[in-house]
C-alpha cells in the first residue's frame, strides 16, 4: 500500500492545512509588497516634489542676497556636514552651471534636462522645479537605493512572519485537530474493544451529528450479531443437552448387546460403542463451548484456583486410568486467588490436560505445575509442531497432524474462557527448556 494512504486523518489535515496558511500569507504578503512599493513611489516622488517647489523661492531669495556672482564652491564652504542626505538637489541656471548644490549632491550636473517634472535613472529618482522667469532650475534627487531599501525592509517585515507562522500553525493545528477528532478515537476505541464477548452498543449520544450515523449503524449490525449468537448458542447448547439423554441410552443397550454377542458380532458392537463415545465426548464439548461462548469467564468474589488445580488433578488421578502419568508439582508460596469463576477454570484445566493425556507421548509424564506470580504450565511429550501447525490447533476444530480421537475444541474452549477471565494464554513447541514436547501457559495478572 503506498505510504501516503496509510497517513493519519490528524497528519494530512495538519499538512494541507498549514501549507493552505503559509500559501495564502505568501499571496497577501506579495500583493502587500506591491501595494506597498506603489504606495512607497507614490510617497517619495510627493516628497521630491514638495521639497523642489519649497526650495525655489528660498533659492531665490539667497541668491539675491548674494554679493557677488554666486558659486557652488562659496556656498559648500558655508555649508556644515549634517551627514548622509536623504534628499540632495542641485541649483543651476538656465546654461545648466551649478549655483547652488547640497553638500552630498555631485559636483557635476545631474544628467536629467531642465523641464519641470519627473525623470530618473538607474541611480536617482529626480524631480525638477522652476523658477517664474524660467531661468533658475531646483532639481531635487533622491536614491534609489533609499527607495530599494525601503521596499526590502517593508517586504522582510512581511515575509519574516512566516518563518514563525509555519511552527506556530503545526502546533495550533495539531492541537485543534486533535481536540476535534476526540469524538472520532472515542468511537474507534469503542468499536475496537466489539468481540464475541462484548458486543454492547456504542455510546452516541455525546458523539457529534457526523457520526452519530455510524454508531447507529455499528450499533444496528452488533445487534444482529448478538441475535445470530444468541441463536447460535442456544441451538448448540439445546443440540448438545437434547442429545446426552438418548446417547447415554445408547450406550447403555450397546454395554448390554456387547456382553450378549459374541465373534464378528460383538466386535462390530464395540465399534458402535467407541463411536457413540466419541459422540458423547463431542456433545459435552459442544455444551462447554456454547457455556464459554455465554461468557462464564468472570468472577464476582476472590477465590482460590490452586485448590481447584489441584481437585481436577486429583480427579484425574482416581476417575482415568491413563492419569498415572499426571505429576503435580506447587511452588513454595505460589498462590492463585482472584476474582474468577472456578467452573470455568475447571473446564479450562479439563480440557488441557485431556488434551496433554491423548495426544502426549504415552511413555512420557504429564506434567503440571503452579508457579510464583500466577502461572501455571502443563508439559507433555510430543514431537516438535511446525509454527503453522502450532497456529491451527488453537482454532476451533483445529486438529493438526494427530491420529488421536478428539473433537478439535478443547484448546479454542479454554482459550476462550481464560480470555473472559483476562489471563494470558500460551501454547510452545517445543517446550520451554526441552528439544521436544509440548506446553501450554496460563498467566493469571491478578493472582496474589
Amino acid at each position: 500500500m503506498p505510504k501516503n494512504r496509510t497517513r493519519s486523518i490528524t497528519s494530512r489535515l495538519i499538512l494541507w492545512l498549514t501549507g493552505l496558511i503559509v500559501a495564502f500569507w505568501l499571496i497577501a504578503a506579495g500583493l502587500g509588497v506591491a501595494v506597498m512599493k506603489d504606495e512607497f513611489g507614490e510617497f517619495f516622488n510627493g516628497s521630491l516634489q514638495e521639497t523642489a517647489e519649497r526650495l525655489v523661492p528660498l533659492v531665490l531669495d539667497d541668491l539675491q542676497r548674494r554679493e557677488g556672482p554666486p558659486s557652488p564652491r562659496h556656498f559648500q564652504s558655508e555649508a556644515e556636514d549634517l551627514g548622509e542626505e536623504y534628499l540632495v538637489y542641485q541649483v543651476r541656471d538656465a546654461a545648466g552651471k551649478i549655483l547652488i548644490r547640497s553638500h552630498d549632491a555631485p559636483t557635476e550636473p545631474f544628467d536629467v534636462p531642465l523641464k519641470r517634472g519627473f525623470f530618473e535613472n538607474d541611480s536617482f529618482h529626480f524631480y525638477t522645479a522652476s523658477a517664474a522667469d524660467g531661468m533658475t532650475f531646483v532639481q531635487v534627487a533622491d536614491a534609489m537605493d533609499n527607495r530599494n531599501e525601503a521596499v526590502t525592509e517593508g517586504s522582510m517585515a512581511l515575509f519574516l512572519p512566516v518563518l514563525v507562522l509555519i511552527p506556530v500553525s503545526i502546533l495550533l493545528i495539531f492541537l485543534i485537530v486533535r481536540r476535534a477528532l476526540v469524538p472520532v478515537d472515542d468511537l474507534r476505541e469503542a468499536i475496537e474493544e466489539k468481540d464475541g464477548g462484548n458486543l454492547a452498543p456504542v455510546p452516541s449520544s455525546m458523539l457529534p451529528r457526523e457520526l452519530r450515523p455510524i454508531a447507529s449503524s455499528v450499533n444496528r449490525l452488533l445487534s444482529r450479531l448478538q441475535a445470530a449468537f444468541d441463536a447460535e448458542r442456544e441451538f448448540t447448547a439445546n443440540s448438545a443437552h437434547e442429545l446426552r439423554t438418548p446417547i447415554a441410552g445408547a450406550l447403555a443397550q450397546t454395554q448390554m448387546l456387547i456382553a450378549e454377542l459374541e465373534g464378528p458380532r460383538k466386535r462390530r458392537a464395540q465399534q458402535i460403542r467407541i463411536s457413540l463415545t466419541n459422540l458423547s465426548h463431542t456433545t459435552e464439548k459442544l455444551l462447554q463451548l456454547a457455556r464459554a461462548e455465554a461468557g462464564i469467564g468472570a468472577g464476582t468474589v476472590t477465590v482460590d484456583l490452586a485448590r481447584v488445580l489441584e481437585l481436577v488433578v486429583t480427579d484425574f488421578q482416581r476417575s482415568d486410568p491413563d492419569a498415572t502419568r499426571l505429576q503435580f508439582s506447587r511452588a513454595p508460596g505460589a498462590l492463585l486467588e482472584g476474582h474468577y469463576s472456578e467452573d470455568a477454570f475447571a473446564i479450562v484445566l479439563r480440557n488441557l490436560i485431556e488434551n496433554a493425556l491423548l495426544h502426549g507421548n504415552r511413555d512420557e509424564p504429564v506434567s503440571i505445575s503452579l508457579e510464583t506470580g500466577g502461572v501455571v504450565r502443563i508439559v507433555n511429550g510430543a514431537a516438535v509442531l511446525p509454527p503453522d501447525e502450532l497456529a491451527a490447533v488453537r482454532k476451533r476444530f483445529g486438529r493438526g497432524a494427530t491420529t488421536s480421537p478428539g473433537s478439535g475444541l478443547g484448546l479454542s474452549i479454554a482459550e476462550r474462557l481464560l480470555q473472559q477471565m483476562n489471563a494470558g494464554f500460551d501454547v510452545r513447541s517445543p517446550a520451554t527448556g526441552r528439544l521436544g514436547g509440548f506446553e501450554v501457559v496460563m498467566r493469571f495478572g491478578d493472582a496474589g
